[in-house]
């Protein structure tokens, strides 16, 4: 397991965070990115927020990288992905972002009761949630690569 770096370039970065955005920006800019990542994240617009989520693939979806079908979990039940679509759709049309959540090695089908029980939060409250939710994932990502 690697220590948090104290610079990564923008590069880097995006693939950490699955794109170049606004707030992949800022992060290059700064020592120690990762570990200040939730205080830069927290601290975005609304829109800005929304954009970082939305670069991040659908959980269920086709991943848009290698890295991403890996943490996205083995199961492929056709009723599981259907639901997840749907649920996915939901939660977009509900919030106007994209459902992002910490996999860590879970199934998909062990997604599904998180991602009902998300449904049910303000937006507020799920935004600065999802946006959490992404930087742990970038943290994981840099200590188990």
């Amino acid at each position: 397991m690697r220590d948090l770096p104290r610079q990564l370039t923008a590069d880097e970065l995006a693939e950490l965070f699955e794109g170049r955005t606004r707030f992949v920006a800022r992060l290059a800019a700064l020592d120690d990115p990762l570990d200040c990542a939730r205080d830069v994240a927290q601290a975005l617009s609304d829109e800005e927020k929304t954009e970082v989520l939305d670069a991040h693939p659908a959980i269920g979806a086709k991943a848009t990288s290698e890295r991403s079908r890996r943490e996205q979990g083995t199961d492929d039940d056709p009723a599981v992905l259907a639901e997840l679509a749907e649920l996915n759709a939901a939660y977009e049309q509900r919030f106007g972002f994209r459902f992002v959540v910490f996999v860590n090695g879970r199934q998909r089908r062990e997604i599904l009761p998180v991602l009902r029980e998300r449904m049910t939060r303000s937006r507020e409250e799920e935004l600065r949630t999802a946006v959490d939710e992404l930087v742990q994932i970038a943290i994981n990502r840099w200590r188990t690569s």
